[in-house]
Order: structure tokens, then sequence, then C-alpha cells
């Protein structure tokens, strides 16, 4: 089975079903950070890897990892691409969570 990126409309849905499960507070977070998803590229991939930015804060994003198909946190920096990867399998809303508790937004 080959890879192939994520379209736009696929990660559309898997947001649309992961805020079906928000609770109230994380629910309102999401709505206070969620932008029109963008690509940017990963340097520790290669330079036609890109990752969808779906939610910013502060100097945080929220992106999704297509490759291990799960949603991560990462630093911004000032270049275009996402610093730093990991490839946590997260549904949106667990990484919603863990941003809350764990970074200092």
């Amino acid at each position: 089975m080959n890879w192939r990126p994520i379209s736009l409309k696929e990660l559309n849905n898997i947001i649309e079903t992961s805020v079906t499960v928000m609770d109230t507070e994380v629910l309102c977070f999401w709505n206070s950070i969620k932008i029109v998803p963008e690509k940017r590229q990963v340097p520790s991939y290669s330079n036609e890897d890109y990752f969808w930015i779906v939610g910013k804060i502060k100097n945080y994003i929220i992106y999704y990892n297509d490759i291990e198909e799960g949603f991560n946190i990462s630093l911004e920096n000032n270049l275009s691409h996402i610093e730093v990867t990991s490839s946590e399998q997260d549904e949106l809303h667990f990484a919603l969570i863990k941003l809350l508790k764990n970074y200092e937004i």
C-alpha cells in the first residue's frame, strides 16, 4: 500500500468527527485557536512532505501528521515550516487537552 497525502476534505472530516466528542471546555478552546488549515513543510522528513496546521495559540501550533495519522503539538518558528515533529497518533481532542493541561498558554 502506498502512502498519499491527506486531502483538505479528508482532514476536515477528521476534525468534524473529533468536534462531536469534545466537552464544552475543549470545544471552546478549539473554537478560540482553530485556523483555516494551512500546509507547512516538514524539513525533518523531506523537502516534499507537508503537514496541515489546524490551530495556533501564542507560539504553539497543532498540526496533523498524516504519515502517522494523528494530531501533534509543536512550537511555531518564524520560518514557514514545522520545527519539531512528533509521531503521536492523537485524535484532535486529545491533542487539545494536552495543550491545555501541559503547556503554558
